[in-house]
């Protein structure tokens, strides 16, 4: 089975495909020639997931799947929420979006959050959606240099370190992304 995994982040691709198993082989958008930039412009994870596998389905006929993830912080009311990655502006920018976000936290005790990873699979036709969560804590600072994105300053429920301290074989069987994926790989199991 052939699937196209609808991202152009390689962070991403490396994350999944250590999770897939053998018999899926997983095309890249780069694989099918895709080399615009897809839409996100709805105000949920799952709209945004919804709205990149249509995307594929429509313009370029694959089986595929897109994920949108977003770290929800409950001090800020669910922010960054679906706007993580632009956080601190377009450049969408890693360290400028945690600087952001440890700054508005500042000494608030409530650091609670939790990722949420929205996988949207376009399969002969029928769509289905996947959600995985990890709840954890924000840190006061940045810690360890594994991963990407919010990693530094994430720290999971039930954990000392951070998501950027942690082996990717931890982070994937503890994560947001790595419960979506499981959802996912066990419905493609099952067909």
């Amino acid at each position: 089975m052939k699937l196209v995994f609808a991202t152009n982040n390689i962070n991403k691709i490396k994350e999944v495909q250590a999770l897939i198993p053998n018999h899926i082989t997983l095309l890249s958008l780069a694989d099918i020639g895709c080399t615009e930039d897809i839409p996100e412009t709805q105000n949920t994870i799952e709209g945004n997931a919804i709205q990149k596998a249509n995307y594929i389905k429509d313009n370029y006929g694959y089986n595929c799947f897109a994920d949108d993830t977003g770290l929800e912080v409950e001090a800020l009311n669910g922010a960054p929420g679906v706007y993580s990655a632009r956080y601190a502006g377009e450049q969408k920018d890693a360290q400028d979006n945690m600087d952001k976000l440890l700054n508005e936290l500042d000494d608030n005790s409530n650091r609670n959050a939790q990722f949420k990873t929205v996988i949207a699979l376009h399969l002969n036709d029928t769509l289905q959606s996947f959600t995985g969560l990890c709840k954890g804590e924000i840190t006061k600072d940045k810690i360890g240099n594994q991963g990407f994105g919010y990693d530094p300053i994430f720290k999971p429920e039930g954990y000392t370190e951070t998501f950027a301290q942690m082996p990717l074989s931890l982070k994937n069987s503890i994560g947001h992304r790595g419960k979506a994926v499981s959802l996912l790989v066990a419905f493609l199991n099952q067909i």
